[in-house]
Protein backbone atom coordinates (compact mmCIF):
# COMPACT_ATOMS: atom_id res chain seq x y z
CA UNK A 1 0.00 0.00 0.00
CA UNK A 2 1.34 3.51 -1.05
CA UNK A 3 1.99 5.81 2.26
CA UNK A 4 -0.62 8.73 1.97
CA UNK A 5 1.75 11.82 1.38
CA UNK A 6 1.08 15.01 3.40
CA UNK A 7 0.57 18.38 2.03
CA UNK A 8 2.02 21.03 4.24
CA UNK A 9 1.66 24.22 1.71
CA UNK A 10 -2.21 23.33 1.54
CA UNK A 11 -1.77 22.59 5.59
CA UNK A 12 -0.34 25.83 6.35
CA UNK A 13 -2.93 27.95 4.17
CA UNK A 14 -6.00 26.05 5.64
CA UNK A 15 -4.88 25.94 9.35
CA UNK A 16 -8.03 27.83 10.68
CA UNK A 17 -10.58 26.85 7.88
CA UNK A 18 -12.27 23.43 6.88
CA UNK A 19 -10.87 19.98 7.62
CA UNK A 20 -12.80 18.15 4.97
CA UNK A 21 -14.75 20.82 2.66
CA UNK A 22 -12.64 22.97 0.36
CA UNK A 23 -16.00 25.36 0.47
CA UNK A 24 -18.83 24.51 3.14
CA UNK A 25 -21.86 23.61 0.97
CA UNK A 26 -24.48 26.53 0.86
CA UNK A 27 -26.75 25.84 -1.98
CA UNK A 28 -30.29 25.32 -0.50
CA UNK A 29 -30.79 22.61 -2.81
CA UNK A 30 -28.63 20.04 -0.80
CA UNK A 31 -31.06 21.03 2.48
CA UNK A 32 -34.21 20.18 3.91
CA UNK A 33 -36.79 22.61 2.79
CA UNK A 34 -37.49 23.98 6.58
CA UNK A 35 -33.66 24.24 7.11
CA UNK A 36 -33.07 25.91 3.13
CA UNK A 37 -35.90 28.66 4.01
CA UNK A 38 -33.71 30.00 6.99
CA UNK A 39 -30.33 29.20 5.85
CA UNK A 40 -29.69 33.19 3.69
CA UNK A 41 -31.09 34.95 6.86
CA UNK A 42 -28.78 33.17 9.10
CA UNK A 43 -26.09 33.50 7.42
CA UNK A 44 -26.39 37.02 6.97
CA UNK A 45 -27.57 37.63 10.30
CA UNK A 46 -25.01 35.38 12.67
CA UNK A 47 -22.83 34.60 9.84
CA UNK A 48 -21.15 31.38 8.52
CA UNK A 49 -18.65 30.09 11.80
CA UNK A 50 -22.80 30.22 13.66
CA UNK A 51 -24.20 28.32 10.11
CA UNK A 52 -21.58 25.84 9.71
CA UNK A 53 -21.36 25.03 13.10
CA UNK A 54 -25.23 24.47 13.57
CA UNK A 55 -25.54 22.06 10.58
CA UNK A 56 -22.31 20.16 11.80
CA UNK A 57 -24.08 19.95 15.52
CA UNK A 58 -27.39 19.39 14.05
CA UNK A 59 -26.43 16.09 12.22
CA UNK A 60 -24.06 14.90 14.97
CA UNK A 61 -26.99 15.42 17.18
CA UNK A 62 -29.62 13.73 15.11
CA UNK A 63 -32.69 15.92 14.90
CA UNK A 64 -32.81 19.62 14.95
CA UNK A 65 -32.84 20.63 18.41
CA UNK A 66 -33.35 23.87 20.76
CA UNK A 67 -30.64 22.96 22.65
CA UNK A 68 -28.20 21.88 20.47
CA UNK A 69 -28.16 25.47 18.51
CA UNK A 70 -27.97 26.95 21.80
CA UNK A 71 -24.80 25.50 22.87
CA UNK A 72 -23.91 26.46 18.85
CA UNK A 73 -24.52 29.82 19.28
CA UNK A 74 -22.77 29.86 23.18
CA UNK A 75 -19.81 28.29 21.76
CA UNK A 76 -19.72 31.06 18.75
CA UNK A 77 -20.18 34.08 21.52
CA UNK A 78 -17.09 32.39 23.95
CA UNK A 79 -15.02 32.73 20.72
CA UNK A 80 -16.11 36.01 19.74
CA UNK A 81 -15.94 37.26 23.23
CA UNK A 82 -12.16 35.66 23.96
CA UNK A 83 -11.43 36.49 20.40
CA UNK A 84 -9.63 32.82 19.55
CA UNK A 85 -10.28 30.13 16.88
CA UNK A 86 -11.99 26.78 17.02
CA UNK A 87 -9.74 24.27 19.11
CA UNK A 88 -8.22 27.57 21.02
CA UNK A 89 -9.96 26.75 24.38
CA UNK A 90 -11.37 24.01 26.67
CA UNK A 91 -15.34 24.25 27.80
CA UNK A 92 -16.93 23.14 30.97
CA UNK A 93 -20.21 22.66 30.75
CA UNK A 94 -23.36 23.08 33.20
CA UNK A 95 -25.74 21.07 31.37
CA UNK A 96 -25.49 17.91 32.66
CA UNK A 97 -25.77 14.71 31.31
CA UNK A 98 -29.46 14.12 30.44
CA UNK A 99 -31.52 15.18 27.67
CA UNK A 100 -33.03 18.09 26.65
CA UNK A 101 -30.42 20.29 28.38
CA UNK A 102 -27.59 18.15 27.76
CA UNK A 103 -28.39 18.50 24.10
CA UNK A 104 -26.43 22.00 24.57
CA UNK A 105 -23.23 19.89 24.88
CA UNK A 106 -23.48 18.80 21.28
CA UNK A 107 -23.47 22.24 20.10
CA UNK A 108 -20.39 23.77 21.97
CA UNK A 109 -18.70 20.62 20.61
CA UNK A 110 -19.40 21.73 17.33
CA UNK A 111 -19.03 25.21 17.30
CA UNK A 112 -15.23 25.54 19.85
CA UNK A 113 -13.46 22.49 18.73
CA UNK A 114 -13.18 21.56 22.16
CA UNK A 115 -14.28 17.81 22.38
CA UNK A 116 -14.38 14.89 23.82
CA UNK A 117 -11.72 13.37 21.98
CA UNK A 118 -9.30 16.10 22.25
CA UNK A 119 -9.70 16.03 26.11
CA UNK A 120 -11.05 19.59 25.87
CA UNK A 121 -14.71 19.96 27.04
CA UNK A 122 -16.21 18.23 30.35
CA UNK A 123 -19.56 17.91 31.96
CA UNK A 124 -20.86 18.04 35.31
CA UNK A 125 -23.02 15.59 36.24
CA UNK A 126 -25.38 17.82 38.47
CA UNK A 127 -28.63 17.06 39.56
CA UNK A 128 -29.64 20.34 38.69
CA UNK A 129 -28.71 21.11 35.04
CA UNK A 130 -28.68 24.87 33.77
CA UNK A 131 -27.20 26.44 29.99
CA UNK A 132 -24.16 27.76 31.63
CA UNK A 133 -20.80 26.69 30.59
CA UNK A 134 -17.18 28.05 31.42
CA UNK A 135 -14.61 29.03 28.12
CA UNK A 136 -10.89 29.06 29.06
CA UNK A 137 -7.90 29.83 26.95
CA UNK A 138 -4.56 30.74 28.60
CA UNK A 139 -5.29 33.22 31.30
CA UNK A 140 -8.87 34.37 30.43
CA UNK A 141 -12.23 32.63 31.22
CA UNK A 142 -15.32 33.35 30.44
CA UNK A 143 -19.13 32.32 31.73
CA UNK A 144 -22.10 32.46 29.44
CA UNK A 145 -25.64 31.50 31.18
CA UNK A 146 -28.70 31.79 29.01
CA UNK A 147 -30.79 34.75 30.60
CA UNK A 148 -33.40 33.69 32.93
CA UNK A 149 -36.24 35.77 30.95
CA UNK A 150 -34.88 33.16 27.51
CA UNK A 151 -35.04 30.21 29.45
CA UNK A 152 -38.82 31.14 30.63
CA UNK A 153 -39.86 31.32 27.35
CA UNK A 154 -38.34 28.38 26.35
CA UNK A 155 -39.81 26.21 29.75
CA UNK A 156 -43.46 27.73 29.10
CA UNK A 157 -42.72 27.11 25.19
CA UNK A 158 -41.90 23.34 25.40
CA UNK A 159 -44.92 23.26 28.07
CA UNK A 160 -47.72 23.61 25.73
CA UNK A 161 -46.11 21.87 23.37
CA UNK A 162 -46.37 18.98 25.03
CA UNK A 163 -49.96 19.79 26.65
CA UNK A 164 -51.00 19.59 22.82
CA UNK A 165 -48.84 16.82 21.01
CA UNK A 166 -48.26 14.80 23.87
CA UNK A 167 -44.52 13.94 24.94
CA UNK A 168 -42.06 11.82 22.60
CA UNK A 169 -44.66 11.65 19.55
CA UNK A 170 -44.07 12.38 16.32
CA UNK A 171 -45.91 15.51 16.27
CA UNK A 172 -44.16 16.46 19.21
CA UNK A 173 -40.86 16.61 17.44
CA UNK A 174 -42.25 17.89 14.38
CA UNK A 175 -42.74 20.87 16.43
CA UNK A 176 -39.36 20.78 18.37
CA UNK A 177 -37.57 21.27 15.24
CA UNK A 178 -40.14 23.94 14.09
CA UNK A 179 -39.49 25.93 17.66
CA UNK A 180 -35.89 25.30 16.84
CA UNK A 181 -35.50 26.56 13.89
CA UNK A 182 -37.45 29.85 14.43
CA UNK A 183 -35.00 30.19 17.70
CA UNK A 184 -32.35 29.53 15.84
CA UNK A 185 -33.00 32.64 13.36
CA UNK A 186 -34.32 34.90 16.28
CA UNK A 187 -32.24 34.20 19.39
CA UNK A 188 -29.01 36.35 18.52
CA UNK A 189 -26.29 35.29 20.39
CA UNK A 190 -25.17 38.99 21.41
CA UNK A 191 -28.03 39.07 23.35
CA UNK A 192 -28.90 35.53 24.79
CA UNK A 193 -26.62 35.45 27.12
CA UNK A 194 -25.17 36.97 30.72
CA UNK A 195 -21.33 37.11 30.17
CA UNK A 196 -18.86 37.25 32.74
CA UNK A 197 -15.25 36.97 32.82
CA UNK A 198 -13.90 35.41 35.88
Amino acid sequence: MERVKINTEYLASHARHNSVFKHFPTDNALYCSDVAKVMPHILTRYGEAELQAALIALELHGHVGLYALLGVKMGCRALELLDVGRGDLSVRSFAGLKPPLSCLNDGLQASTGATLGHGTISVEPLQVPHVEALFTTGEKTLRLTLKRDFMQLIDDELRDLIRQTGNDTPEYWAAVRALAIDKWLRFDRRSIFDEREE
